[in-house]
């Protein structure tokens, strides 16, 4: 095991009318005077937005309003919300959304207190030192920016996706959590973000490290809870325990925990960004694409992780670790299938994909050697890419 700092000052409301608590909170954390930041109008719709203003009214925050996130969220709108702070004089900011929106909501954060361009943190040029506080009212459990310091934006001029990762300077303050505003998403979106989740343990999973039982174990363990609480959420939507346990399940996927004392992957993700960049898929239905064809590749080449999680998570008892591998995938691909994901590029919808560019954009964000478990350069990423068509 590896030595590891793991900082998470992120206070979990979870339950029943978790929202409720918005005001309480944001007069507590982050101030009299804060910027709320929505996506579509689903909140609005829902009831949700007028809650939380209520709550906030009731004590005494003003606030200011940053809409229209959409998934994949892209810099135009940090930019927009960057110049609201500024002239508002914002004190912090609470997302109520799901991941595109947190994400673009610490981007803000990030940017309202810096003089120059917000993207010189994704793109490495300035290195975070202090952010405005941020909150979150989840709705969509899936990217687990409620509890992580990480943020992914899109720049739209050329459509660079690219990530910021901090150890403590842009998680959220505090996240509350009620199962029950998940009740009415669309399957297609609710299996997204179980794929999602799962892929944030996989990268983690994925390692070179060894004697990282613990660690290993608490990754299985929340994998084997999500394959048996998905089943539950796609036939009843209205599950509130099921919903519960996928909605944690998100949060410890990505708050760091299963990474702690060892090297991480991030192959996978760094390969999907490509494709939601440059195809605007969904993440999480491009993850559920690109997982499968990284295991393939790898029982091949490097099984023994990838046989570990078959053997441990899908019960395959094969004892050649190759074959163990690639049952595991099998194993994997089926059950994304029976979510209704997608497991091709084809029933991603790209019939035919630019490998080529998809390979030299990766290169370029990524770094011509790239990928923590096995290093992957232009000719295996090639070969990934063709393993999803």
């Amino acid at each position: 095991m590896n030595n590891f700092t793991f900082h998470t000052p992120t206070q979990y409301i979870f339950g029943r009318d978790a929202e409720m608590k918005a005001g309480e909170m944001s007069a507590k954390l982050l101030g009299k005077n804060i910027l709320v930041v929505i996506g579509g109008g689903s909140v609005v719709r829902s009831g949700l937005l007028d809650r939380v203003f209520a709550s906030l009214d009731a004590a005494g925050v003003a606030h200011s309003l940053l809409k229209g996130v959409k998934p994949n969220p892209t810099d135009r709108l940090v930019y927009e919300g960057i110049d609201i702070a500024r002239r508002e004089n914002i004190t912090g900011i609470l997302a109520v959304g799901g991941g595109s929106v947190i994400d673009t909501a610490k981007a803000v954060a990030l940017g309202a207190l810096y003089d120059g361009d917000f993207w010189d943190f994704y793109c490495g040029n300035a290195k975070p030192e202090n952010a405005l506080p941020v909150g979150t009212i989840l709705t969509i459990p899936a990217a687990g920016s409620e509890g992580s310091g990480n943020s992914v934006i899109t720049r739209e001029a050329d459509l660079r996706k690219l990530g910021v990762r901090t150890d403590s300077i842009l998680r959220p303050l505090f996240s509350l959590m009620n199962p029950e505003l998940t009740f009415t998403l669309p399957p297609e979106q609710t299996a997204a973000g179980i794929a999602d989740m799962m892929a944030h343990i996989f990268e983690r999973y994925m390692s070179p490290t060894a004697n990282v039982e613990l660690t290993d174990r608490i990754s299985e363990g929340i994998l084997k809870a999500i394959i048996e609480e998905a089943p539950k959420v796609m036939a009843n939507p209205e599950d509130y325990d099921a919903r519960a346990n996928i909605m944690w399940s998100g949060t410890l996927a990505h708050n760091g925990v299963c990474g702690t004392g060892r090297v991480e992957d991030w192959a996978c993700h760094g390969m999907e960004h490509e494709l939601s960049a440059l195809y605007d898929v969904t993440h999480g239905a491009g993850l559920a694409v690109l997982i499968p064809a990284w295991l393939a590749y790898m029982a091949q080449h490097a099984p023994a992780k990838p046989a570990q999680l078959a053997r441990r998570v899908f019960n395959i008892s094969e004892p050649d670790d190759t074959q163990a591998a690639l049952l595991g995938m099998t194993a994997l691909r089926n059950f994304f299938h029976s979510l209704s994901l997608p497991v091709t590029m084809a029933e991603l919808g790209i019939e035919n994909p630019d490998i080529p560019e998809l390979v030299r954009r990766v290169l370029i964000n990524k770094g011509e050697k790239f990928g923590g478990y096995y290093i992957i350069d232009a000719d295996i990423a090639i070969q990934i890419y063709r393993l999803a068509l």
